[in-house]
């Protein structure tokens, strides 16, 4: 198995404070459970790299992109709504967060990798075109995806949501887009 299994080096920075649902104890479960199962052995780490802002802009307006980058604080905690929040170390993890899924699907459309998991937060998929909610900054799997579609040879993709709840951010980037199915 030639698995990739990306990761972000400042994701347990990204904490919102006791209590807040979306925690680093999400990947620290995640990363437990591989290494107890002895899956964790099979997967080639590889650390991501920022998402530059234009591949940021095939999934996102720019008043979303600028909303996010602005509200940014330097310390503390700043509020975006009443679910999404930011503190001085969630605009990188954003980044890094988005720009794991692009590094994925490039790794394995190119044939580097057989398949490929990206254990990332924030999370992304209640980000929308035009805004950020639901404490998703950018929508990571809609990015990743829209990168496939780039590439040559890709003509349709399907994005297989399985969160406890609906993925409303995919379903509205891709609602009048007939290459992609998202199934939430």
């Amino acid at each position: 198995m030639n698995t990739g299994y990306f990761t972000l080096p400042l994701c347990e920075q990204h904490d919102m404070g006791a209590g807040h649902p979306e925690s680093p104890k999400r990947l620290l479960a995640i990363n437990h459970t591989l290494q107890a199962t002895g899956l964790r052995q099979d997967l080639i780490e590889i650390t991501a790299k920022p998402a530059p802002v234009a591949d940021l802009s095939t999934a996102h307006n720019q008043d979303s992109i600028d909303l996010v980058h602005n509200t940014s604080p330097q310390q503390g905690i700043a509020s975006i709504d009443g679910d999404t929040s930011m503190n001085a170390y969630s605009l990188n993890a954003a980044l890094l967060a988005a720009g794991a899924g692009i590094a994925a699907t490039q790794a394995v459309l190119s044939g580097e990798l057989n398949n490929a998991f990206c254990a990332v937060r924030p999370p992304g998929h209640h980000a929308e075109h035009n805004l950020p909610m639901g404490f998703c900054l950018f929508n990571n799997i809609a990015i990743a995806a829209l990168h496939a579609l780039q590439q040559d040879g890709i003509e349709r993709v399907a994005i297989l949501d399985f969160d406890v709840h609906h993925g409303n951010g995919t379903v509205d980037i891709f609602a009048k887009d007939p290459r992609v199915l998202v199934c939430s």
